[in-house]
Order: structure tokens, then sequence, then C-alpha cells
């Protein structure tokens, strides 16, 4: 994606609500800003979800991470005008997740449609996949949960494999979560698929205590 000329500047603006050098505040989070619980979001895309979120649980910090500083931009703008005291954002990846949080500091991880990687050599890529789970095991305290949302059938079952294998404990399975009506805070993706008639598949895979 091409880096959009007026970028910088308007990162700038939104400065105040992007952590530059994370890894500063690990094990701190919940510290430095006085709240109970921190949620983090692995690809937030343009914050919608990641924004509600934040609205509707004021007293949850939330740590946003996009690596797309084009889309990120967007997403910070978002909450920007929503001026809210509980929502930053990361311009990172999740591969180095160990770096900015420490083990038991997260209570809840959203995966909100990943990339799902179909091709067999990019297994090890998926956000859902054994090499990342370890790591939310790692970081997530007793009975902290992963909740997960995905458009793609193949990934689904594959996911709730890998959690199974992790030792999580799953539950609230959803093969088509909107079917009736809108459930929950939707993100932008997820609109768009629920407008066109696209099965939303949904679950929350939990660390055993």
């Amino acid at each position: 994606m091409r880096r959009k000329p007026n970028l910088d500047s308007r990162l700038e603006k939104c400065s105040l609500l992007l952590v530059a050098k994370p890894e500063e505040n690990r094990g701190l989070w919940l510290k430095k800003h006085a709240f109970k619980d921190l949620h983090i979001e692995l690809g937030c895309g343009r914050g919608l979800f990641t924004t509600e979120s934040a609205k509707t649980q004021p007293d949850v910090l939330f740590v946003a991470l996009e690596k797309t500083a084009n889309v990120l931009v967007i997403a910070m703008e978002r909450a920007g005008q929503e001026q809210l005291n509980n929502l930053f954002f990361i311009n990172k990846l999740a591969d180095d997740l160990v770096l900015f949080f420490t083990s038991g500091e997260v209570s809840r991880i959203y995966i909100n449609f990943c990339d799902p990687w179909p091709s067999r050599r990019h297994e090890k890529r998926r956000l859902t996949g054994q090499r990342f789970l370890d790591i939310y095991k790692q970081l997530l305290k007793a009975g902290g949960e992963i909740h997960f949302k995905t458009d793609n059938p193949a990934l689904f079952e594959f996911s709730l494999a890998e959690f199974e294998r992790s030792g999580f404990i799953l539950s609230e399975l959803s093969y088509d979560l909107h079917k009736c009506k809108p459930v929950g805070i939707m993100t932008d993706y997820e609109m768009r698929f629920h407008e066109n008639g696209v099965p939303i598949l949904r679950c929350v895979a939990a660390k055993d205590k």
C-alpha cells in the first residue's frame, strides 16, 4: 500500500493516542493508566470495533495493534473524535507482543477477521496458530479470553482445533452470528459482510484457570 502523502501530519495530530515505544509500558499498562483490566485487539483496521468497545467499557483499558500506518491513522482519528481516555494504539506486528506486555497482564484478546493465510506453507503466520497461541497463553491472566471472529470457514475450523490443542476452553461457538439480528459490536468489514449475507463465525477461547 502506497504511503499517503499527508500521513505524517495526520499521525502527528493523533500522537497522544499512539504509543511509540510500547516496550516501555511492559508490565505497567494498568498502573500507568489506573484501569483494572487490559484488552488488546490484533489488527484493528479502521478502528470501529475498538473505538465502540472502549466507549461501552470505560473502565477497561484498550490497546489496539495495527501494522499498516495508512489504516491506523484512520482508527486514531476516529478514536480522537470520541475523546476517549481508555484507548491507545501501537503501530507494530503481533509477532512482538511479548515485548509490549508481560505474563498475566492481559484479560482479553480480540482477533477480528485476520488474514487467513490459506496456503499450508504460510500456516505459521495465522494469528490463531500454535505459535501465536503460545504467546497469548503467556500474556493472558488465568481465565483470560480470546474473542475470535472470521468469515472464513476453513480458518475457523483450523482455529477451533488449535485452541483445543493448546488447552483453551471453547464457548459461545456460532457459525452464523448475525443470523437472526446483529449481535455485539461489528468491525467495518463485518458490517459489509453482514449486509452481503456472509455468515460470521465466532467463538471464545478461555485460558484454563
